[in-house]
């Protein structure tokens, strides 16, 4: 793809973010006032609730979401490598309610999918005629020996912005100049295939410039990742040697840690660090495993034309913690399902059919402050799933100029700002 198509394509689906007849609302036509119930106010179920309001007004959406205030994850590496504040990363719901989003702070702690009630921690029950659960990821505490909620307070993963982002912070900035910084990839499927990578250029970025002596190392149980050529060239073109990427053919599959040693025990050697980044396996958060939502993969099985459960009828669930065709997880292929979902259930609850769907996806990395890749693509449904379509996207060019690359830098910020302001004003 050319430079000149990939900006267009990417300008052009960075506002609407790409359902299906969003232009259009669907005629409200219910006997009585439909009720939804979202749960979950990150990038899918936000944006979710806000569109289920726009398309049909006359639909009530309660939106109930635990923490007061939302902190993305997409950009939390900035943090690490000192380009950015917590601060900006962080958003609250008022703007949801100036759409008629009644939004509860509460947790959901049971889902009654006969009854069609949702029960959360502080005693509130909650009656739905369509439910949309987006509640992101949970972790497979069980799968790296020595690790589990407990050490993950002090070997954080941060694959949660917020506080943890902060600790990891905290131990980069305080490393002694000559010790190394562990990272310890997870396994496909995770949430942001890209991610693991950009924040090892975002640590070193930090390292260049302050512990010149020290070095980021990755033990990564796969093969190959995400925009791996593009990775390992900004990676050399900006920090020499001191990113190394140990894959699984070269025994980077990590077994177990042990805090107070600061050491991984990886299939063939042993590593020390300064700081230890664990990234755990990954599955569908905890809600969606105690409803019945998640099947053996840990993930949750779903038409991928609506998004509804096909464990439990009248139930959509989007996000991380569906499972989606080829889209990967990550905070705008929620966006784009949140857009799908929500055509979806305003057509189902007025008796409408559900207009045919595309999808699309764009994830950007920092290598540097300046210089960004990424990967774009638009999707469709093809026998049931969602596969790519041929020629839409593509990877940034291997051999942009400069110029380009600050371009791709620039959009991600835009790309943040623009997706940020649909989901929360």
């Amino acid at each position: 793809m050319s430079t000149f198509t990939r900006r267009r394509f990417i300008l052009a689906m960075g506002g609407a973010g790409a359902a299906f007849g969003l232009s259009r609302p669907v005629p409200a036509g219910v006997k009585k006032k439909a009720r939804v119930v979202v749960v979950g106010g990150g990038y899918g179920g936000a944006i979710a609730a806000k569109y289920i309001r726009k398309l049909d007004p006359h639909i009530e959406v309660t939106l109930i979401e635990k923490n007061r205030q939302f902190v993305s994850c997409p950009l939390s590496n900035e943090v690490l490598g000192g380009e950015r504040d917590i601060a900006s990363l962080t958003f609250g719901y008022e703007g949801l309610k100036g759409h008629g989003v009644k939004v509860v702070h509460d947790e959901v702690v049971g889902i009654d999918a006969d009854k069609h009630r949702v029960r959360t921690r502080g005693g509130g029950t909650y009656a739905y005629d369509r439910l949309v659960v987006s509640p992101g990821i949970d972790f497979r505490w069980e799968a790296i020996g020595g690790y589990g909620p407990e050490v993950a307070e002090r070997l954080p993963h941060a694959w949660k912005a917020g506080p943890q982002t902060l600790l990891l912070r905290k131990q980069i900035t305080a490393l002694r100049d000559g010790d190394n910084v562990l990272i310890v990839a997870p396994p496909n499927p995770f949430r942001c295939p890209p991610g693991p990578y950009e924040r090892a250029a975002q640590i070193a970025h930090y390292l260049k410039a302050h512990k010149p002596r020290s070095k980021v190392i990755i033990l990564d149980p796969k093969d190959k990742f995400s925009k791996q050529g593009l990775f390992t060239a900004g990676w050399k073109k900006f920090y020499g040697d001191r990113i190394q990427w140990i894959g699984g053919f070269a025994g980077g599959k990590v077994e177990s840690v042990d805090p107070k040693k600061m050491t991984v025990q990886a299939e063939v050697e042993t590593f020390k660090g300064g700081v230890i980044n664990v990234i755990p396996p990954q599955k569908a958060g905890p809600i969606a495993h105690k409803a019945g939502l998640a099947d053996e993969s840990g993930w949750c099985p779903v038409d991928q034309k609506t998004f509804e459960s096909l464990r439990h009828a009248d139930i959509h669930v989007i996000g991380d913690a569906c499972i989606a065709g080829k889209m990967p997880k990550s905070g705008y292929a929620a966006n784009s399902q949140g857009k799908v979902c929500a055509v979806a259930v305003v057509a189902a609850l007025n008796g409408e059919p559900v207009p045919e769907p595309s999808y699309i996806n764009t994830c950007y990395s920092l290598i540097a402050p300046s210089y960004g890749i990424s990967v774009a693509a638009v999707y469709r449904l093809q026998d049931g799933r969602i596969v790519p379509v041929k020629g839409a996207g593509g990877l940034s060019p291997a051999e942009a100029p400069e110029h380009v690359r600050r371009m791709e830098a620039m959009n991600a910020r835009s790309w943040f700002r623009n997706i940020t302001s649909d989901m929360f004003t």
